[in-house]
């Protein structure tokens, strides 16, 4: 499998899920600015999310494709896809069961989130009433993480990709088409996220079917508490159960510090929730079409190597990602904390998003720009562990970023507010990190190679350069003004970031590093 073309097709879909991900932050933006029922809704869609990694993408995906990439390795094909079926079908039991308690305890979930948003009746209200409509969401996109994993273990990596794209083209049409007929339009969003999760599962099946997981389906009448007895006595699945229990205690320490998070801005200012939401979207787009594309091809190239004990290609993968991760992250790292402002308002400031929305936005971006390279770092390293199903380490690792998280927050958010909050994540990012790759380098699984210094020497001065000369450019334009021409303001934002994209590129060359064999390595 060549690594780079697959990493690029996987981003290369992913720029796409993103670019429709910003036209519908750009919409939600101007349409519904911030408010309490934006912060209302952020935190009403976060909490079923927040499930979702705890039960698909985060616990559940670390135990189960390893196993199932072992499976498939070892046993075939056909022993995979059978697996794949069995662990669906406990999936689905779970999850009917967690959203119908979700629906019932949802008072006491919102007010564990949100502190009852400092005695504000009506927008707790509104968050109790949305988070109910859209806890069954819960249930679609955890299939559709199942379902991800299972393609990608198979090498079908274009549709799990491409998915999301379905959910924001279904905020798109909620918000333009259904929000100027309805008596509280912001209701629109919720309707956007029920859609989106069946038509995302809808394609994912779609895709499964195709590639044969079905075949041995057979419908029919029985116990499904028989059926559950028996999968539960399979092996494999045992053994899935058996690695999730510490992975869900590793995803529960992440979606712990998020709910304490969102408590705590829920507690600041109005509008805080939002600003937070809008310029985590923001971080999303370096974090999904660098990170989440080789976290997803190597994790079944680090199975592979683990089954096969090639310990040298797997510390060659993970040098390889770690510096394409440094090449892209630095300098994104630079040029999102220098440019905050025009990031913002090219693609959040129209309509009812205010100039005061702008300002405290960017401050969140700024904030989270610290910790880019942490977060896209994780995502590569985390592979190395759940290759060789060891999940207990980053779960330490996991419990001591919690900690650290907090008390940064305690020293942070009195004097930052909601940025403090940002920064907060984003030094705890850079610990986790490198703890990970300390670890990785102590056991020798990993060994960075010779020219690092020297590399990490020509991205820092490159960076440098093309972000001060960025800076002196921008200052020179008046960004909040130039919202009455957003056309203008738009070229004059792609003007800057391609020029210096190239000449970041000339600079890096400049220093003897050829772009096309650092990515075209694997």
């Amino acid at each position: 499998m060549d690594l780079f073309k697959t990493t690029a097709s996987i981003s290369f879909f992913t720029l796409i899920s993103r670019i429709t991900g910003l036209v519908r932050e750009m919409l939600i933006a101007s349409y519904f600015g911030v408010s309490e029922q934006t912060d209302a809704f952020f935190v009403a869609f976060r909490i079923p999310n927040l499930l979702r990694r705890l039960f698909a993408e985060g616990a559940f995906s670390q135990a189960f494709i390893p196993v199932l990439g072992e499976i498939k390795s070892v046993q075939g094909d056909d022993h995979a896809k059978r697996l794949a079926l069995k662990v669906a079908f406990l999936l689905s039991f779970l999850l009917i069961f967690v959203t119908f308690l979700g629906i019932i305890f949802t008072p006491w979930i919102v007010w564990t989130m949100t502190g009852g948003f400092n005695d504000n009746f009506e927008k707790y209200e509104l968050t109790v009433q949305m988070t109910r409509w859209m806890f069954p969401y819960i249930l679609f996109i955890s299939l559709v993480a199942l379902s991800s994993g299972v393609l990608n273990i198979f090498s079908k990596f274009k549709i799990p990709a491409i998915t999301p794209v379905l959910l924001n083209i279904s905020f798109i049409f909620s918000i333009v088409a259904l929000s100027p007929h309805i008596e509280q339009p912001i209701w629109a969003l919720v309707s956007a996220v029920v859609i989106g999760g069946i038509c995302q599962l809808s394609l994912q099946f779609w895709a499964l079917k195709k590639i044969g997981v079905f075949d041995n389906f057979q419908p029919s009448l029985f116990n499904p508490f028989e059926k559950l007895i028996k999968i539960y006595k399979n092996e494999n699945v045992r053994k899935i159960l058996t690695l999730m229990l510490p992975a869900t205690l590793a995803v529960s320490v992440a979606q712990v510090s998020l709910i304490i998070n969102t408590n705590i801005a829920s507690r600041l200012e109005s509008g805080s929730v939002s600003w937070l939401s809008y310029a985590d979207r923001i971080m999303e787009l370096p974090t999904a079409l660098l990170g989440v594309a080789l976290g997803t091809v190597l994790l079944p190239s680090l199975t592979k190597s683990w089954s096969l004990k090639d310990t040298k290609r797997i510390s060659s993968l993970l040098d390889w990602g770690l510096r394409l991760v440094a090449f892209f992250c630095i300098p994104a790292a630079f040029l999102m904390a220098t440019l905050a402002e025009p990031i913002t308002s090219v693609i959040f400031h129209y309509g009812a998003f205010s100039d005061d929305d702008l300002v405290m936005s960017s401050r969140a971006i700024t904030a989270y720009s610290v910790g880019i390279l942490g977060l896209v770092t994780i995502k590569i390293l985390a592979p190395g562990f759940y290759a060789q199903q060891d999940i207990k380490t980053p779960v330490k690792i996991a419990v001591v970023t919690l900690v650290l998280t907090q008390i940064l927050n305690y020293f942070l958010v009195p004097i930052l507010a909601h940025a403090g909050l940002a920064l907060a994540i984003s030094i705890a990012a850079l610990f986790n990190a490198s703890m990970l790759m300390l670890v990785l380098i102590k056991r020798k699984i990993y060994k960075p190679s010779n020219e690092w210094f020297k590399f990490l020497f020509a991205i820092f001065i490159a960076s440098i350069i093309i972000t001060s000369l960025c800076v002196l450019i921008s200052n020179e334009l008046n960004w909040k003004e130039l919202q009455e021409t957003p056309i203008i303001r738009l070229l004059f934002f792609l003007g800057i970031i391609l020029g210096f994209a190239l000449l970041y590129i000339l600079l890096v060359k400049f220093f003897g590093y050829s772009v096309k064999k650092l990515l075209t390595r694997y």
